[in-house]
């Protein structure tokens, strides 16, 4: 039983390994490019869903690659909206909702949670997290934590919709600031937005300004 185990987690280490070796070369050559993360559960008829469609097409004209999480719902949305340029979707397999959507012109598939999160760190240059659930909040806030702890290079963080992301932002002031637990400084990581140009241009700015000479 014990020998099982232990090939079991040989073969796991090797479709780990295999994963960032597919995603490293598929990804390679995106170009400048933005993560969009979102609810699997929000649809068409809601207004976050055309608001990120209208995002990813502004992103799109400005000559970034879109890069989603490859789902339904937000996901769909981001990829949706950058049909006309390289709109890419990054699916991890999950036992519901996690169908991929049919407006990605670049599929990945990935198994494990991590090695999709890194795909997002290393192939973005900023952030747009729109409403969503745990999976959303956890990649927002690994985002945050990895560049407050400076294991990333600094990029933009834009949360957008004040309606559903002030009422954490306050928390996070009245709370984890006033505990101490974390600085006032690192409210600097992100910005709450309602205004589809500021979110773009946020990050267009920030391209422009680290672009390689």
């Amino acid at each position: 039983m014990i020998d099982d185990l232990k090939g079991d987690e040989s073969w796991r280490m090797f479709r780990i390994i295999s994963e960032f070796a597919d995603g490293f070369d598929k990804l390679s050559d995106t170009g400048p490019a933005i993560s969009i993360f979102g609810s699997a559960r929000l649809d068409e008829n809601d207004t976050y869903y055309q608001a990120t469609v209208d995002i990813a097409k502004r992103f799109v004209e400005e000559g970034f690659a879109v890069i989603s999480g490859g789902g339904p719902g937000i996901m769909e949305a981001a990829n949706r909206g950058a049909t006309k340029g390289k709109s890419i979707g990054l699916n991890i397999e999950l036992p519901h909702e996690q169908i991929p959507n049919p407006y990605q012109n670049e599929q990945l598939d990935f198994r494990y949670f991590f090695t999709r999160k890194v795909m997002f760190l290393k192939y973005s240059m900023g952030y747009i997290c729109m409403p969503g659930g745990f999976g959303t909040l956890d990649e927002t806030f690994e985002s945050l934590t990895l560049l407050q702890t400076g294991r990333i290079s600094k990029m933009p963080v834009v949360l957008f919709g004040s309606e559903f992301w002030q009422g954490l932002v306050d928390w996070m002031q009245q709370q984890l600031v006033k505990k101490g637990l974390i600085d006032q400084s690192d409210f600097s990581l992100f910005t709450v937005t309602d205004d589809i140009e500021e979110a773009v241009s946020i990050i267009t700015h920030h391209a422009k300004k680290h672009q390689p000479q």
